[in-house]
């Protein structure tokens, strides 16, 4: 067997440990004689499973005792209609900073709804910076604040939080658990598993309670975050394979010493990547330095040829997954969690010899 290094954006690479467990539980998990993928969800083995999923969120994250967290599924797509038929019953009215495709999909859901308030923008530039605020801009009488935490297709992330004074909210499906987050500052958390928690079908949300049970008279009971709250994630049946598979990455992530740990491992990687698309002459960031995202790092030569074939000289080298976004064309490394230092160490010295090679 001969695995690749996957730099996909999502879903990505999973811990080898990770999939290792999850083949020797294939055929029964436990003592219980069956599969997860067989299990009930209402069976106790796997209330022990998900309880402990819920146990090891609150305790890599630091989610406080008044959050509640929600296993839930449909996707961040979702939760682009679930946020303001929950949080904006009051004025019916958001604040949205828009960053990338993602807020801007999110903001037109949420206008199916509610008025939305476009308080900044960073399109005139593809979306290769985080646009500074000004709070002049925003809402009165905003339900929310919402932003996208980390932008996974054009490689920006936040390093200084809107400050506002309605709850804020965020999509941090790209850098979940990559940082340390503090939740106490959100009102609402949402992350799509499929880039560092597990594999798709999952999305975890973490809401402040206070924040649950005034949804809008039209909201479907599916979308009623009181729904999943009151019935711990298991309204109806869960995704409860990718749930099991989401535990045992985060039993993985605790044994790498927790997210502070991993952190610093993530660091390591993104400086091991920018410093040398800063000193290439043939490679270039189309980030601005100071909101350089820690898990997609967008790059291009400059030349639509030459990026095809570095894509496919990648690929046949083991690099796969790299082709960028076709909004920003060129090239596009995801360095999740999974990503091991080596992965991007073994790819820069491909980009190195690939650079020799056709200057």
């Amino acid at each position: 067997m001969s695995r690749v290094y996957n730099f996909s954006a999502g879903p990505s690479m999973l811990p080898e440990e990770v999939l290792k467990k999850a083949q020797t539980e294939m055929l029964e998990y436990g003592t219980s004689g069956m599969s997860v993928m067989e299990m009930s969800h209402r069976s106790k083995d796997y209330q022990d499973i998900i309880d402990s999923a819920e146990a090891l969120v609150r305790e890599l994250m630091h989610v406080p005792d008044n959050y509640k967290v929600l296993f839930l599924q449909g996707g961040g797509s979702t939760q682009f209609a679930m946020i303001p038929l929950n949080l904006a019953s009051k004025n019916k009215k958001a604040d949205y900073v828009i960053t990338g495709q993602w807020a801007k999909k999110a903001a037109a859901e949420a206008e199916r709804y509610i008025t939305v308030n476009r308080v900044a923008s960073s399109a005139d530039k593809t979306f290769s910076y985080i646009p500074k605020l000004d709070k002049s801009t925003f809402s009165s009488d905003a339900d929310y604040f919402y932003i996208c935490y980390n932008n996974t297709i054009y490689g920006t992330r936040y390093t200084e939080l809107p400050q506002c004074d309605v709850p804020l909210i965020a999509d941090i499906s790209s850098c979940v658990m990559s940082e340390e987050i503090d939740v106490s500052k959100f009102g609402l958390l949402f992350a799509g598993a499929q880039k560092n928690l597990g594999p798709a079908g999952v999305t975890l949300v973490i809401v402040r309670e206070d924040l649950i049970g005034d949804a809008m008279d039209i909201t479907p009971t599916m979308l009623d975050y009181k729904t999943h709250a009151d019935n711990g994630s298991m309204y109806n049946t869960p995704p409860t394979y990718g749930i099991y598979v989401l535990k045992l990455v985060l039993e993985w992530i605790k044994e790498q010493g927790g997210v502070k740990a991993l952190q610093e491992i993530n660091e390591k990687k993104a400086k091991i990547l920018y410093d040398y698309l800063d000193s290439s002459k043939m490679f270039k960031g189309t980030v601005v330095p100071e909101d350089r995202s820690l898990m997609n790092a967008p790059f291009v030569t400059g030349n639509e040829e030459l990026d095809a074939k570095f894509v496919a000289e990648a690929k046949a080298a083991g690099f796969v997954n790299l082709k960028g976004h076709r909004t920003v064309g060129g090239m596009r490394a995801s360095i999740y969690n999974a990503m091991p230092v080596e992965g991007v160490e073994k790819l820069v010295e491909f980009m190195k010899k690939f650079e020799s090679e056709n200057m």
